[in-house]
């Protein structure tokens, strides 16, 4: 009975170590990580466009800064740490084989520009230097994010998970509108996440000074992603510009600095993310297909997933609570007064 019982747990043990090594080895056939339309919007090319991706310098803002960097567009990464943008351009230019002043000439160009998305002013700097500096925008990718952080406020007294991810880029999206239109055709492309179906917005604490669940939080900021995305979506009607929101799936990056995992536990957690979780550049295929793919020429207020338009819950489709949202983002945000 000893015999066969450690059989059976050896024969269990190959068995799911095998499973790991194949859904890593072959992750597009085993768990649908890739598509052959994300690999066909590999092929679009993005010569003459303008990008802006916030969040750039790592995870999934990082990988598609590269990838539509590879397809000639001119990217600006919009990080909130100068420092380790730099660092990073100057490893993506290099993997590229680009100058740091090369400019156009149709292989691609790479910028930095310092935004703080936790800084009400320093969004307002940022798209300041971009209208100065910039004659079009084909392209703005609301990608950065904090996740589960502990209670702490913006520069401003916001709710940091609320404050950026979603007053900080609907802020930023506003005072580039103009820009955009002016483009057009031109896209928008905002980065929520599945766990928006735990979110609601509470009116009566968006600051969430009565209560706090680190968890909650950010599934209300990513359902305040899809409902601004749609409000925004019916506004730009007939102007050329197209806004989007997708889910990226399980990642691996460093959006999770904030959760704790015992020391002991790590290496299983290590194990089962190498396995299971999409590599940034897996997870930001939704994000350069919108971006960049014809296939989703004209296509606006959707919501995407493995590069496909998925339905959304009840909760993310409430334009009464989309319209509401809007106007009082205007006002904490200080579009009006």
């Amino acid at each position: 009975m000893a015999a066969t019982a450690a059989a059976v747990v050896v024969a269990a043990a190959l068995g799911g170590g095998l499973l790991l090594l194949a859904r890593r080895l072959w992750p597009a056939a085993a768990a649908g990580k890739g598509s052959a339309t994300a690999a066909a919007a590999a092929l679009c090319r993005m010569e003459g466009k303008t990008v802006i991706i916030t969040g750039a310098n790592s995870g999934l803002g990082r990988a598609a800064a590269a990838e539509l960097l590879r397809r000639r567009a001119r990217v600006i990464m919009a990080c909130r740490d100068p420092a380790r943008a730099e660092e990073a351009a100057r490893e993506l230019r290099a993997e590229m084989g680009l100058s740091s002043r090369e400019r156009g000439g149709g292989r691609g160009e790479l910028v930095v520009r310092q935004l703080d998305l936790a800084s009400l002013g320093s969004v307002r700097r940022f798209c300041q230097q971009v209208l100065q500096e910039e004659s079009r925008l084909d392209v703005l990718i609301n990608n950065a994010g904090i996740f589960q952080c502990p209670y702490m406020k913006t520069e401003d007294g916001f709710e940091m998970q609320f404050g950026v991810n979603h007053l900080g880029h609907f802020l930023l999206t506003n005072l580039l509108l103009g820009l955009l239109k002016s483009s057009a055709p031109s896209r928008i492309v905002v980065v929520s996440s599945k766990l928006y179906k735990y979110g609601e917005i509470n009116f009566d604490d968006l600051n969430s000074e009565l209560n706090y669940n680190k968890s909650f939080a950010y599934s209300r900021s990513k359902l305040a992603n899809i409902l601004f995305t749609r409000e925004l979506a019916r506004r730009l009607e007939n102007t050329g510009v197209t806004v989007n929101v997708l889910h990226p799936g399980i990642v691996r990056t460093n959006l999770g600095r904030h959760i704790h995992i015992p020391l002991l536990a790590k290496p299983l957690f290590n194990l089962v993310s190498w396995a299971f979780f999409k590599t940034p550049l897996e997870g930001a295929q939704t994000s350069i297909y919108l971006a960049s793919s014809p296939e989703v020429e004209g296509v606006s207020g959707k919501y995407f997933g493995n590069c496909k338009e998925e339905q959304l819950l009840p909760n993310a489709m409430d334009d009464l609570v989309a319209r509401k949202l809007w106007d009082i983002s205007e006002v904490m945000v200080g579009l009006l007064k």
